[in-house]
């Protein structure tokens, strides 16, 4: 397998995982809250990195250290986002910190806000889990950005003498 079929799946990957945030949002009416909605966007970061990386010239060494490098980024960020969910759901009610105020309140004044505005639409409580099959959403999130993880750097791995 080439490098680039691995940051194509990567691509396909974020962007199915971005319609399912859409879908459980808007047809199922699970509101995301702040942490949620930066998982979101490391998902869609993770899959336009990819797209990007696909750019580059993954036949060379350099090349497939790079994008790497560049799609790793977004989905390790997504990846500690959702670990510190996890912890933070794990904590007793009484200990568990606000998540402040939704993203929309936060950037309601930033340029073409009415464009960006439903990616980062959300009031859901950081401490309540939801769950897709019985496994709650911030799981779901760690093994994707693990999985993408896992892997870039096994098949850059495999790879690299060639």
């Amino acid at each position: 397998m080439t490098y680039r079929k691995a940051l194509s799946a990567v691509a396909l990957l974020g962007v199915l995982g971005t319609i399912g945030s859409f879908v459980l949002q808007y047809m199922f009416g699970m509101n995301p809250c702040p942490l949620c909605i930066l998982q979101r966007v490391a998902i869609i970061a993770t899959g336009l990195a990819a797209l990007l990386a696909l750019l580059l010239p993954t036949a060379k060494k350099g090349g497939r250290l790079l994008a790497a490098l560049w799609v790793s980024l977004p989905a390790a960020w997504g990846l500690g986002v959702a670990v510190y969910q996890l912890w933070l759901q794990s904590l007793p009610l009484s200990d568990r910190p606000s998540c402040g105020a939704p993203w929309t309140f936060r950037l309601r004044d930033w340029p073409l806000f009415d464009w960006w505005e439903p990616v980062v639409r959300g009031f859901g409580d950081c401490g309540v889990s939801d769950s897709v099959l019985g496994v709650p959403l911030p799981v779901w999130s760690v093994l994707m950005f693990g999985a993408v993880l896992l892997w870039l750097w096994v098949m850059w791995f495999r790879l690299r003498e060639k």
